[in-house]
């Protein structure tokens, strides 16, 4: 696991931009901390540092699925910028982590006056909306079993460790699958030697033949992530 949390894009910040960095505090987000609701203006503005973040959608019937995911390439509010009440889904942490935060409002008056920071944020929306088309079709056109060995992996590939802790239920509203559906997936994949499925965790056995089992979405996503031509 990464012993030195840092962020992307305050990494990416020329040093003239110190004294930014400098109003940004260090916070602890345990799992299951929210950082935004559906349709209010974030209190706060989080860099995520280590963890996970998924960003969910619910539907009027309590269906739910995942629609982004933040890890420490990110900034968890940049979609509030410029239209801060209009954001649909939710966001919260299923793995928890840490941040640098600073209030939401006061970012987006460094966002208007800072031409680094605001260009670093808008690469990163930019690469947050095509991976965001890509799961579109991956979650339209492929079987659960490949989504789930592309979801494992870009979990991995965000948090390097081997071990994930994530629920059951968790899994199901991440690939918008039924519970039963998901455990036949987790279950054929564990027969085959490359996870090991116990409730609360999985343990990735066999990387490589996890990227085998995976949909052709996982190294278009990955290039992506990586600013790599597609």
């Amino acid at each position: 696991m990464n012993s030195h949390p840092s962020n992307v894009i305050l990494n990416a910040l020329p040093s003239q931009l110190n004294a930014f960095r400098a109003k940004l505090k260090p916070v602890a987000l345990p799992v299951g901390s929210a950082l935004y609701e559906p349709h209010e203006i974030p209190k706060f503005a989080h860099f995520l540092t280590s963890g996970i973040a998924s960003v969910v959608t619910t539907m009027k019937d309590g269906g739910s699925a995942e629609t982004g995911m933040w890890a420490s390439e990110g900034l968890a509010e940049c979609m509030h910028l410029g239209g801060s009440d209009r954001v649909p889904s939710r966001c919260f942490m299923q793995m928890g982590g840490t941040a640098l935060r600073m209030p939401f409002a006061d970012l987006e008056r460094e966002f208007e006056n800072l031409s680094a920071l605001r260009a670093g944020i808008q690469h990163s929306i930019q690469t947050q909306a095509l991976i965001l088309g890509q799961l579109v079709a991956c979650n339209r056109l492929h079987e659960v079993e490949e989504r789930l060995a592309r979801w494992l992996l870009m979990l991995q590939d965000r948090i390097q460790d081997d071990v994930l802790l994530i629920t059951q239920e968790f899994l199901a509203e991440m690939l918008g699958s039924r519970r039963t559906t998901v455990t036949l997936a987790a279950g054929a994949l564990q027969r085959i030697g490359l996870i090991e499925y116990q409730r609360g965790r999985v343990h990735i056995l066999d990387r490589e033949r996890l990227e085998s089992a995976a949909c052709e979405c996982y190294p278009v996503i990955k290039k992506l992530s990586n600013g790599l031509p597609g």
